[in-house]
């Protein structure tokens, strides 16, 4: 089995898809990751915040246009990370009972309408939650030395 049959598509979730689930997604992929993100209630734009603090640490995401969370996104996820435990309340019950055994919840502080300062804060959480979760997932590539 080569590497690419060893990935697990892994969907990101907050609430507008401009923030949190944006910064996750970037950084999974960065670290070579399957990985796609969506919001509840997607907003029109990615927040330029996110977009400063992003570029800060040399990941692009400024292309990057909000999508709104369908079943058939999480049809296709190996896993499911809620970046708030309370956004599975906000999801519509269909859609929640697709993503059964297949959900990790993670509690990160919405950045929306955030100074930089804290928003970087987030950045730098996230970026050691998906660190980790790449860890699990592809132990054999991120093994320490």
């Amino acid at each position: 089995m080569d590497k690419q049959d060893r990935k697990v598509p892994v969907l990101f979730v907050c609430i507008e898809n401009s923030s949190r689930s944006v910064m996750a997604e970037a950084f999974a992929r960065k670290l070579g990751l399957e990985a796609s993100s969506a919001g509840t209630f997607p907003s029109t734009h990615v927040n330029p915040l996110v977009v400063e603090a992003m570029k800060e640490v040399g990941v692009d995401v400024s292309q990057r246009k909000p999508k709104e969370l369908t079943g058939e996104m999480i049809e296709k996820a190996g896993l499911v990370v809620l970046t708030d435990a309370s956004l599975e309340k906000a999801i519509p019950a269909n859609l929640r009972k697709k993503m059964r055994k297949k959900v990790v919840e993670w509690y990160i502080p919405d950045p929306q309408g955030k100074p930089i300062e804290e928003i970087r804060n987030v950045r730098d959480e996230i970026e050691g939650m998906v660190e980790g979760l790449a860890k699990v997932l592809r132990p054999d590539e991120f093994r320490e030395n």
